[in-house]
């Protein structure tokens, strides 16, 4: 048997194209209801904190241990995924975070000291559900050997970047404008009616795969060398997150308007929103990874200079060209996903990819909101600058591993073995792009 599937070289598939896969609003739609409340965790935590307890450092240690509580079960909710279903893990999942958070905004009300709040951020960032992840398995389900495929990550970057421009300043508003706790009680409540909205469109899951075909466990995710590279640079993009929020919040207190730090937020991530968007509709001659670390090394270049800002509005164009830079490297390292790690793996590898983020993100929290308590600001912004020079030294050390491996090497181990003969372009000057396959 021979078929011949060829994909013109100049065709830019789009998002309109994307959107009218069969099947993708199903999940598009409610997946990004369930996100929404993922942008405003972190920030209504800090916001609340520094209400009660008068400390930024003290707000960045509960955000901290929120964030590195996610990023440690994160992987172990992929997994879980990966093994039994996207809505037998969402379910109870999104009812234990509203749980853990409530628990959170009572402590913190009633004064609890900075351990007891420290404690109740465990649950409330290990609940954290992961539907940005759930969301891309699905596409890549959908998508697998699609040139459609970096569309839909671009795309999901795009989506979540739009909830890091509604979430932080609806966070702000809800914070400082009606009751401190407010951003935490509107997260919870969006988290239980998004996750579970999520949670009902089963059909386009993907089939939970419990062992290969041999009977045998899959290997973990982080198995594979290429995405622990990843997850380095995934790192030093939340320590970019973490650095930014609590350094822009604290800034916004110097010059006397809390207010701006929603609003200086809100223009970093719509950097991102804005390079995402281009991102999908550009039909790339370069590899993914010489995209990466070109992307890396803008970012690296605009993080740099944040230290030295001392006026609103240039915070705010410098953080536009930061965002800018960080969707090219987003993008492409959700995008590798597909040739580095197998399909039954993917949720999990989506997760780590995730968890990285949070920890990055966790880390510069605790460490820009010392440094901040300690020397104001610009101290705070040096975080961002120091994390994403050592991940780009790692990415460019390393960057051996992110090479594809052949297809034989990713395939989903539990399809049945068949006399098959799949050939892909796949090279630094253009990967991606499909040249006619046979399959024999």
């Amino acid at each position: 048997m021979t078929s011949a599937v060829t994909t013109d070289k100049s065709a830019r598939p789009g998002y309109g194209q994307l959107l009218r896969t069969p099947g993708a609003l199903g999940f598009v739609l409610p997946g990004f209801a369930a996100r929404l409340p993922f942008g405003m965790l972190t920030i209504s935590i800090l916001l609340l904190v520094q209400h009660v307890t008068g400390s930024y450092g003290s707000a960045g240690i509960v955000g901290a241990v929120t964030g590195v509580s996610m990023a440690l079960f994160a992987p172990v909710m992929g997994k879980l995924t990966d093994r039994r279903g996207q809505s037998t893990v969402l379910v109870p999942v999104v009812i234990a975070h509203a749980a853990a958070v409530s628990a959170l905004i009572a402590l913190a009300l009633m004064g609890a000291p900075l351990w007891a709040l420290a404690v109740a951020a465990v649950p409330a960032g290990a609940s954290v559900p992961q539907v940005g992840p759930m969301v891309r398995s699905r596409w890549a389900a959908k998508l697998e050997g699609s040139p459609l495929l970096p569309t839909a990550a671009a795309f999901e970057s795009v989506t979540d970047e739009f909830t890091f421009v509604v979430g932080p300043v609806l966070a702000t508003a809800l914070c400082t404008g009606i009751h401190p706790a407010a951003g935490l009680v509107t997260e919870a409540t969006l988290t239980v009616l998004g996750g579970l909205l999520f949670a009902a469109r089963r059909s386009s899951q993907p089939k939970p795969v419990a062992r290969t075909a041999n009977g045998e466990k899959h290997a973990s995710a982080l198995s594979f060398p290429g995405l622990r590279v990843l997850i380095v640079a995934f790192i030093g993009i939340g320590a970019v997150f973490g650095g930014m929020q609590i350094s822009m919040t604290a800034f916004a207190e110097e010059i006397g308007n809390p207010g701006a730090n929603g609003m200086l937020y809100g223009v970093f991530a719509a950097g991102n929103m804005i390079a995402g968007i281009t991102m999908g509709a550009v039909a790339w001659k370069i590899g993914p990874r010489r995209r990466l670390i070109l992307g890396y090394v803008g970012l690296t270049a605009a993080a740099s200079v944040l230290w030295a800002v001392h006026s609103a509005i240039l915070l705010g164009a410098l953080g536009l060209v930061v965002g800018l830079c960080i969707a090219p490297a987003l993008i492409t390292g959700y995008t590798m996903i597909e040739q580095l790690v197998p399909a039954a793996s993917r949720t999990e590898a989506f997760t780590w990819l995730t968890g990285a983020v949070a920890f990055g993100q966790a880390g510069a929290v605790t460490l820009a909101g010392r440094l901040t308590d300690a020397h104001g600001s610009s101290y705070g912004f040096l975080v961002p600058m120091a994390a994403t020079a050592l991940a780009l030294l790692t990415l460019v050390a390393l960057r051996a591993k992110l090479a594809p491996k052949a297809p034989s090497r990713i395939v989903n181990s539990s399809a049945p073995a068949v006399s098959t003969v799949v050939r892909n372009t796949v090279n630094e000057r253009g990967m991606g792009h499909r040249v006619p396959v046979t399959v024999d």
